[in-house]
């Protein structure tokens, strides 16, 4: 007679069936062979072979020889290659020190969580990335959410605390490029903003990093604003190709992350190989200036391509290499990308509640290397399977 199932088992079970009941049942799944437009992997250094010699030609001589870190960084795990690729990234974000996290995930995290105190204000617009949110979860500051780039909303949030004489400090959470949407902050306005309440701003600059900027350094850098920002993070795993973030910010700042921020205090730190990488990948970055020149002619390629081929859709107002077409309905959503991938060309759908209802989408990510052939296969598909759904 078979032994009962666990009733822990059971539950998960059940969880996971009204979940695929849903359509929403997240698996893991490869995708070999299509034309990746969907990767955030916009300059294609994650496949540079050129990258890549350059990380192997570094990591064989290295002087330490260990694998890995061997522990957190406050224990067994601080070596002088950390210092150096530190002040390496400082130098490069043009601030005075940075701080290297595992991820973009555990900076988000700990910055947002250790930072704001209990009796202070975090506010956050309604559409900063999951990890940001995570980390506001975790801290024991008021938080409360303005609308999506609202600047009048977020005065508004603002004079009230201000009204209530409350003395504590003020903390604006935002991202410079919008990950699910593509679009930016209005970043002179809310430094602006952030200044004349004397609130300070935070910036995840994950999908900038690269990108933007006069050597990929930032939308931040970009406009000339990182003397105002109190911290931006920084990945590496997006266009940059390799593994690993940073806090940038001031000497204070990173004493008190270092102090403060348990996923950098509690997690065993990044082994030497991925150091060298990142510090590989921001060289590259320097000497690749046409990779992102190009990266943006695909931009501009690709939406004019829109404009005509495919009047009266709907798009997210975005100029950064995520580009967005809102297919409302997630069975509609699934059934363009389906098509897309069918015909070996790799686009997601964005389901609710990942977006909100009525918002679900395909979120088509520009490259480099992504060919005017790729795009226009990309454009001849979607008029094709939006005819479909509309019949």
């Amino acid at each position: 007679m078979a032994e009962p199932t666990p009733s822990y088992l059971r539950i998960l079970s059940d969880r996971l069936a009204v979940r695929q009941k849903n359509g929403l049942l997240r698996q893991l799944r490869t995708s070999d062979g299509l034309v990746d437009f969907c990767s955030n992997d916009y300059l294609g250094f994650a496949r540079s072979a050129e990258l890549a010699a350059a990380i192997r030609q570094a990591d064989a001589v290295r002087t330490n020889s260990r694998s890995g870190a061997t522990g957190s960084r406050l224990l067994a795990g601080q070596t002088e290659l950390a210092n150096q690729v530190e002040q390496a990234l400082a130098r490069f974000y043009q601030t005075e020190t940075a701080l290297i996290f595992n991820s973009g995930y555990d900076a988000n995290l700990g910055l947002m969580a250790c930072l704001p105190q209990a009796g202070d204000l975090l506010l956050t617009d309604e559409l900063i990335h999951a990890s940001m949110i995570d980390g506001a979860r975790l801290s024991y500051a008021t938080r409360k959410r303005f609308r999506h780039n609202d600047l009048t909303d977020l005065e508004q949030l603002l004079q009230q605390w201000t009204a209530s004489s409350q003395s504590s400090q003020v903390f604006i959470a935002v991202e410079s490029v919008y990950s699910m949407d593509g679009d930016v902050a209005p970043l002179r306005q809310l430094v602006e903003l952030s200044e004349r309440y004397q609130a300070a701003l935070l910036v995840d600059e994950a999908h900038a990093t690269g990108v933007f900027g006069p050597n990929g350094e930032g939308l931040v850098l970009e406009l000339g604003l990182q003397e105002r920002v109190m911290a931006r993070v920084h990945t590496f795993g997006k266009a940059l190709g390799v593994h690993g973030a940073a806090v940038a910010g001031s000497a204070a700042l990173r004493d008190y992350l270092i102090n403060f921020a348990r996923p950098f205090i509690y997690t065993t730190a990044l082994p030497p190989h991925s150091l060298i990488a990142m510090d590989c990948a921001h060289r590259h970055l320097q000497n690749t200036s046409e990779a992102r020149a190009q990266l943006h002619q695909r931009v501009d390629y690709f939406r004019q391509c829109v404009a005509k081929a495919l009047p009266g859709t709907i798009w997210t107002d975005s100029l950064s290499p995520i580009q967005c077409l809102i297919v409302p309905g997630n069975d509609h959503a699934r059934h363009v990308a389906a098509e897309a991938q069918h015909a070996g060309l790799d686009a997601r759908a964005i389901l609710s509640p990942t977006v909100p209802v009525g918002q679900e989408r395909l979120r088509i990510c520009m490259h480099a290397f992504n060919t005017t052939d790729e795009i226009d296969r990309l454009i001849s598909l979607l008029q094709s399977a939006l005819i479909t759904e509309a019949v």
